[in-house]
């Protein structure tokens, strides 16, 4: 099996990726035998840190096998597709959570970044009531992240205007605090790649990174995510994005926006943050604001 160029140049290239990639040819041989997968023809597609590859089951089912880079953040996949049992998202067949590897339902390659930026907003607001469940306790808690994150605010740098990290330094101190901050599943990375065309549903989700949080803390990627088609309106763009997903969603404004400036600014506050994403955090403060 040959490793797409784009996953092997990952720029990580540290030497646990390096491993991680030495290892995947054979890992993935391992696991087709003992799932009983047969690959197609078809050359494999990858995410960041994944390997993608098309393949039928014993049965003769499509199917596609997910071998996974082993991150925090995607630990418990595996957990979110189950609990979610194919409800908006697609159908674990089954997982081997060590070697961070899955057997998903065969989704399309069409994503929502082939749809009208507001249409596309539709879909993903109609998707979270779905996806938004009792989440299982063996998930992150958003509070503590979030906790955790605040009390580093205070002691960093930021390239963010003061007045925007106090801001977010106070709304973060009372959204931890508060208990409607956690007890839901969210998926927390769901944006226009990461929703794929299906046969049994025209949209379906794939790729969380869940935790037990608030649904109003998934807002945030549909903005930042096709930054180029905001160009010359993004107030605008970003504004009738936001009050798509939440008018459609069912969700408070005004605690969706909350949430959207807190994590614009703990993610501009993130080690080695490039100037250009510190101006679009900002934008997407602004944007949301009244």
């Amino acid at each position: 099996m040959r490793i797409p160029d784009a996953l092997a140049d990952n720029p990580r290239r540290d030497p646990t990726w390096t491993s991680w990639l030495e290892v995947l040819p054979h890992r993935v041989t391992e696991l087709l035998g003992e799932w009983e997968l047969t690959a197609d023809d078809a050359p494999p597609a990858h995410g960041f840190c994944s390997l993608v590859l098309p393949v039928h089951t014993a049965e003769g089912r499509p199917a596609a096998l997910k071998v996974a880079f082993p991150h925090t953040d995607g630990a418990h996949e595996h957990l979110a597709l189950r609990h979610w049992a194919g409800d908006g998202a697609a159908e674990l067949l089954r997982a081997d959570p060590h070697r961070a590897a899955l057997l998903l339902e065969r989704l399309d390659t069409t994503d929502l970044t082939s749809v009208w930026d507001l249409e596309a907003c539709e879909v993903v607001g109609a998707l979270y009531p779905r996806l938004h469940i009792p989440a299982p306790p063996q998930l992150r808690r958003l509070p503590d992240l979030i906790t955790a994150a605040t009390d580093s605010l205070r002691n960093t740098v930021s390239p963010l205007p003061r007045r925007l990290v106090e801001q977010a330094i106070g709304l973060g101190t009372e959204l931890a605090a508060d208990p409607a901050s956690a007890g839901t599943l969210i998926h927390t990375d769901l944006h226009y790649a990461n929703v794929l065309a299906a046969q049994r549903e025209p949209w379906l989700v794939i790729d969380p990174k869940p935790l037990s949080g608030d649904p109003h803390y998934e807002l945030a990627p549909m903005l930042w995510n096709r930054w180029e088609e905001t160009a010359g309106q993004v107030r605008a763009a970003l504004r009738r994005r936001f009050d798509t997903l939440v008018e459609v969603g069912g969700l408070d404004p005004e605690r969706a926006r909350a949430w959207v400036v807190v994590r614009m600014v703990h993610l501009a506050a993130a080690p080695d943050t490039a100037t250009d994403w510190s101006t679009i955090c900002v934008a997407v403060i602004k944007a949301v604001q009244r």
